[in-house]
């Protein structure tokens, strides 16, 4: 892997740069003649007949006779339901993302993710926007020194995979110049080893083109800084994984500590290829299908759960008693326990956000900018999931509506972020709203002047109240005139009567 030009001040970083690529370049002669662990064809062996699972892969028949598939109707429901929301897609994210999330976990149908995930990532949007572009890409020669570099790679990537058997097939052909393409789009990138099973996966699901803005968005969106020379956004990750993991999984984080076993070990080849040399092919998919739609947050999780299945417990460290031993104890995981349901319900229930994911990355950050003072200036800003990179295309598409002869969206939804006020003006603020408070105070009391008297009450303050009956104006029938009726017989009706 070139090394970059770097300052005098990064010099110190420059043997860990190289260590990192040592240890990813290691990783490869791994797995030189098997690119894919996930591959049910290097767990079984190549049979002398040839005989493909469903997959594409040689060999594959009695893992795939053994595995549990989905009911008929199950499948043909989810391939509703995903039809439906991709025939409005632009709807469907801008007001039911939750529910794209929640059957991402559940899998996409096979027979749809050459239509979901370029849709997902943003891929379809990009080359809507730039027709004929890759095609330009493809006609141009490129550079000596990457085709080179490349063809050498090529014969590595899925090697029991049909389409990658013969050298002059249609799928390293196509291979070829996709990774070429690449390095014409993004020259000062270049071509990064890891991106060949990256690319070869793609190439595996979808056309040519959507396979190379796919690989740009996940390089530029998703992991922005992975596949470039400093590969400085992967020793960052490395940090934030081991402090998580000392969260999640203290056991095994100690052990880790103890054996001197850095992050860039293992952390390397599983994020820098997205588990696809690592886990089975099922699993692979169901993890890129949670990623396109989640982000990274997935790969730590997926990371975190292979740590603790392979290193927390007791019973599994008690073989572990060195650095080797420790590695090949995270690259022998039983095949049982990385089943696509049961692994993916493990992962999901990993209690890892995206906040939790920028708050670690700030201290990491921070702590190793104090070593390299210019550690990090290249860093791209990576959106957390599939709606991010959707509202963003859409702020794009408003900016520079019908660019590349498309008309413009017409569910523009943006999520609207209102940045708090500075300290100064939330004062100004609380000023002017006491100032206008006392101003309306003033004006009712002026109002109140104003108001003419309405009829004024007795003053009864210091005033007798008298109780008495009611004087009788007339004697009782029966009587003769100026004769005293008796006590019984006048109209004794008590009254209030009021002297002023």
């Amino acid at each position: 892997m070139a090394t970059s030009t770097m300052s005098s001040a990064d010099s110190s970083s420059h043997s860990t740069l190289e260590d990192l690529s040592d240890a990813f370049s290691l990783a490869l002669e791994h797995h030189e003649d098997s690119s894919s662990l996930g591959s049910d064809s290097e767990f079984n062996g190549v049979p002398p007949y040839r005989q493909t699972d469903r997959y594409g892969f040689i060999g594959g028949g009695s893992a795939q006779n053994a595995q549990v598939l989905p009911p008929l109707e199950l499948l043909r429901r989810r391939e509703s339901k995903w039809l439906d929301m991709t025939a409005h897609w632009d709807k469907t994210m801008a007001r039911r993302y939750k529910k794209v999330k929640v059957l991402c976990r559940k899998g996409i149908p096979s027979s749809l993710r050459a239509r979901c995930w370029p849709l997902l990532c943003g891929a379809q949007a990009i080359m809507d926007r730039n027709p004929g572009k890759y095609q330009e890409l493809e006609e141009a020669p490129g550079t000596q020194q990457w085709l080179e570099t490349i063809e050498k790679d090529i014969h590595r990537q899925f090697p029991f995979h049909e389409m990658f058997l013969s050298p002059e097939g249609h799928g390293q052909r196509g291979l070829l110049q996709l990774l070429k393409a690449y390095t014409v789009y993004r020259p000062q990138e270049g071509y990064c080893q890891a991106q060949g099973p990256i690319a070869a996966m793609l190439l595996m699901h979808m056309p040519a083109e959507q396979a190379f803005w796919c690989l740009v968005q996940i390089s530029e969106r998703y992991l922005p800084g992975y596949y470039s020379p400093e590969m400085e956004a992967v020793l960052l990750d490395g940090e934030v994984f081991m402090a998580l993991l000392r969260r999640v999984c203290h056991r095994a984080y100690k052990h880790l500590q103890k054996h001197n076993v850095g992050p860039m070990l293992f952390v390397t080849e599983w994020f820098l290829c997205l588990f696809c040399r690592t886990l089975p092919f099922p699993t692979v998919l169901r993890i890129w299908d949670a990623f396109f739609s989640e982000g990274v947050k997935v790969l730590f999780r997926v990371g975190l759960v292979l740590v603790r299945l392979a290193l927390g417990s007791g019973e599994k460290l008690q073989d572990c008693v060195g650095v080797v031993e420790t590695l090949e104890k995270l690259r022998n995981i039983p095949p049982e326990q990385l089943q696509e349901d049961a692994f993916m319900a493990e992962v999901h229930d990993m209690a890892v956000s995206h906040r939790d994911l920028e708050r670690q990355c700030q201290v990491k950050l921070k702590k190793l900018r104090k070593d390299w003072p210019n550690f990090g200036q290249r860093l791209g800003q990576r959106l957390p999931n599939a709606k991010a990179i959707f509202d963003e295309q859409q702020l794009e598409e408003v900016r520079c509506p019908g660019k590349g002869g498309q008309t413009a969206s017409p569910f523009l939804i943006p999520e609207i972020v209102v940045d708090p006020p500075p300290r100064e003006q939330r004062c100004l603020e609380r000023e002017r709203l006491k100032e206008q408070r006392q101003l309306e105070q003033e004006a009712k009391k002026q109002e109140r002047k104003k108001k003419p008297p309405g009829r004024k009450k007795p003053d009864t303050r210091g005033k007798t109240f008298h109780m008495g009956q009611r004087p009788t104006s007339s004697l009782v029938q029966g009587h003769e005139e100026g004769e005293q009726p008796s006590h019984a017989r006048r109209k004794s009706t008590p009254y209030l009567e009021t002297y002023f």
